[in-house]
């Protein structure tokens, strides 16, 4: 027999002997306890004894296929493939034998005995020989040379020819129905097989087709930031020259259909995130009240422009320092009242806030916001967390977006360890309630981020054209319960938004559209978020120590911008063209660290993704060198910021980040805190 031969004879025999091997302590307990039930018949002494032999041969079959048991079939050569089959039937032939004993010691109802164990031993050998004729050849034939002996022991204890015949004719029909029973089991057992591996190629299919539409919705995401920055830094331009009130109108109305594109491409990029099973969420340290407010203050702005009102109540239950994601928490909140005022036209919008201590897990939260819009059916509610499923015909038409929001919504709130449920009858609104629970703050000292451009876009995708007409008609008034009610200018009632959470009141507040409203523009509420952020035209940028023989105040701010998009770089040097820096630009990592061998910056802004040499080696490169700026701040510009993308960025020598697309006021922000903690770390080193 060839070593080919061999080679694929053990791996045919291989599922075989794997299924006997894990069957093997069923084997030896079903051999011990059938020893010990007919010892009575052929004393404990021949038993024992043959309990001994049985388990020796059991030893000697691990030690022979023990390549095979361990994975390694090519490991069994010719002798040991031999020896091999050798045990197998010496296994069945073993603890057949026992009819014989059966036969000697009992007579005719040892026969009887016999026959049952010779019948177990058989079907034994066809249940545990899958997918190897051999093995089932191997390991039955002992029981049938020992069925085919039952009719010379009958003649010998004096049976009738009829019955002798009959036994004859029963142990062929038997074999037969062994043989017929494998193979319906061993086509059964291909079946699976195959199934099981089609099974397993489409999951792999699946898992590439997710991988690449993932890194396709990445790749595209990144470029498409691009532009959207370049939009949102020449519209930031045309609003800081215009001289008139239209300029100023029409690049608001440029600066919110950009931020709309963004809040669409990050739904989208969430969207495929949460598919991929790539979505995390953060915990840390965060003040409730604030971040409450803090939203709820920029949604003051359209709530007035739609002439509707803002209830809060519950506000004096909310916990001040939490544990969790606020980030994530902000997003789905803006969803919810985003959507509560894309639907609805008259009455109110409501913010009923509860709370409790839950031990030992902290603070049980439940937010729900009501409107008093059209309101859905049972159909409609059943379909409302479905991706891109807007529930009725024509809402994407009336009212945009993509129907992501909601669903994107419930599975963040689901990896918070939280719920999104939703009511609703048609006339009566609808009503979405979040819950979860926070846990107690580590450190009472944490803070919350200003709202950033993400917020703002959840606004500007509500402050559609329609909306905005509608708000230049006089808002009819509408009935409210008691309470207090804010019909201030505007401005008035987000700072009592704020206030009523910060100073927990009692009362419910509603923030009611003034009397006589007047017209709000396009860009108002983004107007009103940026002006949380540091004004630009009020910001005082430090910098860095002056080279030498020039004059500390009049040398302008050096500024190298690496990127290798040209879109990108011009409209970094449009935002900082207006504070008289000296600016340098560089399309690649290693014409980057040229230009910084070349001369001093005070700052480097350093595009992430680049080919060749990226953003992160650049700046490990830059760092372990010797040049001028070894230790100039780099401020990383990147599409990607998920906390691991931001770790790897500070591992690799970055001080700070700024997300993309690019806006004046995160990148002024970003450049003055870099600045602000160099010349800090400079005035504790002199």
């Amino acid at each position: 027999m060839s070593e080919v031969a061999i080679q694929t004879t053990a791996e045919r025999w291989e599922p075989a002997v794997l299924q006997r091997r894990k069957a093997l302590l069923q084997r030896l307990g079903m051999g011990a306890a059938t020893a010990m039930i007919f010892s009575p018949l052929f004393g404990w002494e021949v038993s024992a004894a043959w309990i001994v032999c049985y388990f020796a041969v059991q030893l000697l079959d691990l030690v022979i296929f023990a390549p095979m048991n361990a994975g390694e079939p090519e490991r069994m050569g010719p002798l040991r493939t031999f020896a091999g089959g050798l045990v197998l039937f010496l296994n069945a032939a073993s603890f057949g034998s026992l009819s014989i004993a059966l036969w000697l010691f009992g007579g005719p109802m040892g026969g009887v005995c016999a026959a049952i164990v010779l019948a177990s031993g058989a079907i034994y050998g066809v249940v545990n020989s899958p997918r190897s004729a051999e093995v089932l050849v191997i390991t039955i034939a002992p029981h049938c040379i020992y069925m085919a002996m039952m009719p010379f022991f009958m003649i010998a204890n004096g049976a009738e020819p009829a019955f002798v015949t009959a036994v004859a004719i029963s142990v062929v029909v038997f074999i037969a129905y062994c043989i017929s029973t494998w193979r319906s089991m061993n086509e059964a057992y291909e079946a699976e097989s195959r199934a099981r591996i089609d099974a397993e190629r489409r999951g792999l299919e699946a898992e590439r087709a997710m991988a690449s539409r993932s890194a396709f919705l990445a790749a595209i995401g990144h470029d498409l930031r691009t532009p959207i920055g370049a939009i949102l830094t020449g519209a930031a331009e045309m609003d800081r020259i215009a001289g008139d009130a239209s300029s100023r109108a029409n690049a608001a109305l440029i600066t919110d259909a950009s931020l709309m594109m963004k809040g669409l491409l990050d739904n989208l990029l969430d969207h495929s995130k949460l598919d991929a099973g790539r979505m995390t969420v953060e915990v840390a340290d965060f003040n409730l009240r604030v971040m409450l407010a803090q939203t709820l203050r920029l949604w003051a702005g359209p709530v007035r422009a739609k002439g509707l009102s803002l209830r809060v109540e519950g506000a004096s239950e909310m916990p001040a320092m939490v544990r969790g994601d606020a980030m994530r928490l902000r997003q789905v909140l803006n969803n919810l009242v985003s959507n509560a005022l894309k639907f609805t036209d008259t009455g109110s919008v409501t913010l009923r806030l509860k709370s409790w201590v839950e031990e030992p897990s902290g603070h049980a939260i439940l937010i729900e916001v009501q409107d008093t819009g059209p309101g859905m059916t049972a159909a409609q509610l059943l379909r409302l967390f479905t991706p891109f499923d807007q529930t009725a015909e024509g809402i994407s038409a009336r009212h945009g977006g993509t129907g992501l929001g909601l669903a994107i919504s419930r599975d963040l709130v689901g990896l918070m360890g939280g719920r999104l449920t939703a009511r609703s009858l048609p006339g009566r609104g609808a009503c979405f309630t979040l819950s979860l629970t926070l846990a107690p703050a580590i450190n009472p000292e944490a803070v919350v981020k200003v709202l950033d451009a993400d917020s703002r876009a959840d606004v500007a995708r509500v402050l559609r054209p329609a909306e905005v007409a509608r708000a230049e008609r006089k808002p009819a008034p509408v009935a409210e319960p008691a309470a207090p009610i804010i019909t201030s200018e505007p401005g008035s009632a987000s700072e009592a938004l704020l206030a009523s959470l910060l100073s927990g009141m009692s009362e419910p507040v509603v923030v009611a559209p003034p009397v006589e409203a007047a017209p709000a523009p396009v860009g108002a509420a983004s107007a009103e978020a940026a002006s949380v952020e540091a004004p630009v035209e009020d910001t005082v940028f430090p910098v860095d120590a002056a080279a030498e023989g020039e004059d500390e105040q009049d040398r302008p701010l050096r500024v190298l911008v690496v990127d290798d998009h040209d879109i990108n770089r011009r409209a970094v040097e449009l935002i900082l063209a207006p504070l008289g820096c000296d600016i340098s630009t560089a399309a690649d990592g290693m014409a980057a660290l040229r230009q910084c061998e070349a001369a001093a910056f005070d700052v480097i802004f350093m595009d992430v993704r680049m080919p060749e040499l990226d953003g992160r080696e650049t700046t490990r490169r830059l760092r372990a060198g010797e040049s001028p700026n070894a230790k100039t701040p780099v401020i990383a510009v990147t599409a990607d910021t998920a906390p691991d993308d931001i770790a790897a960025c500070m591992a690799a020598g970055m001080d700070y980040f700024v997300s993309k697309p690019l806006t004046p006021p995160a990148l002024l922000g970003a450049l003055q805190q870099v600045l602000s903690t160099t010349e800090e770390a400079q005035t504790v080193a002199a």
